[in-house]
């Protein structure tokens, strides 16, 4: 009896030992498993116009072979149509409109949306009379426009204890920018940009420079001047302020995540603040000797955390500053003008009229008209009456980036019927 047990045995163990035998010949042979069925089973990649049998470096035996397979299957894949990527995030910008700011605004949303190449996100921030307009104006922009951005308008929003001296300081609403890594707490990143700022590049080019943030940069912005003997800052300025000449945040790009988590060096405790801790005792401590509102208070902040800033060139936010005394912006005379900042007003009056064209020559641009003998060209008849000015002297540097930015627009246009 024992003896049967012991050949069952044994003949069981054989019959084991030969299925697995089988299966591994099958697991790694081309023989389909099943009659019709698929592939189980990575087969080892062949050289093209290899030897069978000859050693392969990209097989099995490099650790590294199974992550290439893959990548090279879900490429096919992808190639084929047969796997949908995930849409790309939309850039983020921000505005304030407050007051009679309503046609420069969206003067501004024009110009960033009309040269743009990916979608944008606009957060608007205006006093609730005028949320019905702005509304009312972005809703009626044609449809091959309107589907290149998506907005959301806000009232104005300070924190409540302190709301009255927040709104006064400065021009109304101004200082709203410092408060948006606290109201837009699940926005990563935004371009922040002043009412009478014009995009003559596409605002992708300003949301590049987000990728070269080092570990410690959490926003960029332009000197406010480059030639110290004619600055503000270093002449007339009774606080702290950035670099040599200070800055000017009429165009600032954040990191708003890294804004929310840092602690800020200070002139008033020993210990950093957060963001949201810092502003109020700021304010407290310099109001009586600031002039330019927000900016100054970002100037002192940045006084004390120079390695938190990144310094844009001022072709990115260029004022009659630089050339209302003659040009001294050189990257603008290198490669002309990125993006145009009319402050003091000088897109509604006459004092500055190299200004005024360009705000006149997007704003009354008709969306879907040929840009050049819409918007370009009209504009440089207007620029040539301006030479009796030291900015019109440089308008050249007016139309450089421009009209490269233009060229792009019929492609995105629709076609005719």
């Amino acid at each position: 009896m024992r003896r049967y047990i012991r050949a069952l045995l044994l003949c069981t163990v054989f019959a084991v030992f030969s299925g697995l035998y089988v299966y591994s010949k099958l697991l790694y042979s081309d023989v389909p498993v099943g009659v019709n069925g698929p592939k189980r089973g990575f087969i080892q990649p062949r050289v093209p116009g290899g030897r069978r049998g000859a050693a392969d470096k990209t097989g099995p035996q490099s650790p590294h072979w199974y992550n290439r397979y893959i990548m090279r299957q879900r490429g096919q894949v992808e190639a084929a149509g047969g796997l949908q990527s995930r849409p790309e995030p939309p850039m983020h910008l921000a505005v304030v409109a407050c007051g009679e700011r309503l046609e420069e605004t969206l003067t501004m949303i024009k110009s960033a949306v009309l040269f743009s190449i990916k979608r944008l996100y606009l957060h608007i921030f205006a006093e609730d009379q005028l949320h019905a307009s702005f509304i009312e104006a972005l809703e009626s922009w044609p449809g091959f426009i309107r589907s290149r951005f998506n907005y959301t308008v806000y009232s104005i929003s300070f924190p409540s204890e302190n709301a009255a001296e927040w709104k006064k300081l400065f021009k109304p609403c101004a200082s709203q920018r410092l408060f948006l890594p606290l109201i837009l707490k699940d926005v990563d990143s935004i371009v922040y940009v002043d009412s009478d700022i014009l995009f003559l590049q596409p605002v992708d080019r300003l949301w590049a420079f987000l990728s070269q943030f080092n570990s410690t940069q959490l926003a960029a912005m332009a000197p406010e001047h480059e030639e110290p003997r004619i600055a503000w800052y270093n002449r007339f300025a009774r606080h702290p302020f950035y670099g040599k000449t200070g800055i000017n945040s009429g165009v600032m790009l954040m990191n708003m995540t890294r804004m929310r988590s840092r602690f800020f060096k200070n002139d008033m405790t020993s210990v950093g603040l957060r963001w949201e801790e810092l502003l109020m005792p700021l304010l407290q401590k310099y109001k009586l000797n600031i002039t330019w509102g927000d900016q100054d208070l970002l100037n002192i902040i940045f006084h004390h955390n120079p390695e938190c800033l990144q310094e844009f060139l001022c072709q990115w936010n260029y004022r009659p500053d630089h050339c209302i005394y003659g040009s001294n912006c050189a990257s603008a005379e290198e490669d002309g003008i990125y993006i145009l900042h009319g402050n003091r007003g000088v897109y509604h009056d006459h004092k500055q009229p190299a200004f005024r064209a360009v705000y006149e020559a997007i704003r009354k641009y008709s969306f879907g008209a040929d840009p050049v003998t819409s918007l370009l060209d009209p504009l440089e008849e207007e620029l040539l009456k301006t030479t009796h000015t030291y900015c019109g002297k440089s308008h050249p540097l007016f139309t450089r980036r421009l009209a490269h930015s233009l060229t792009n627009i019929n492609r995105k246009a629709p076609r005719g019927r």
